[in-house]
């Protein structure tokens, strides 16, 4: 089977959904290595594998890490970012992401106003 953005995607997508985060950044690194391209889809599905994981510092790194591999963050981007935070007890974090996110081409929607919400309160 020819490795190609689809279906290395998908297995992080279902990483994701199996709650296999470490999984999900190693398919992830392994994309990276074999330079198969990455899309905004495949960084959604590895930050939210790793905000599913507990793990908000590596979800932020990679959220950050789009600009570095010139990806536009779209608002499910920005919504795995806050919602990584708000499980990670990151109020100013998530805010921080909120900003970003007014700043950005993307939408903001219920799901990013409750996610931030969320984290603030889990925070306060």
């Amino acid at each position: 089977m020819e490795t190609n953005t689809i279906s290395c995607s998908a297995a992080i997508s279902a990483c994701e959904k199996g709650g296999e985060w470490e999984k999900a950044l190693q398919l992830f690194s392994a994309m990276s290595q074999s330079k198969v391209d990455v899309h905004t889809i495949t960084f959604n599905a590895t930050i939210s594998a790793c905000g599913k994981g507990s793990r908000w510092e590596k979800a932020l790194q990679l959220f950050g890490s789009m600009a570095e591999s010139t990806v536009e963050p779209s608002t499910i981007s920005f919504n795995a970012a806050i919602t990584a935070c708000e499980k990670g007890c990151q109020w100013e974090k998530a805010l921080h992401c909120f900003s970003l996110q007014q700043k950005s081409n993307a939408k903001i929607d219920r799901i990013t106003f409750n996610g931030t919400i969320s984290a603030c309160e889990k925070g306060a």
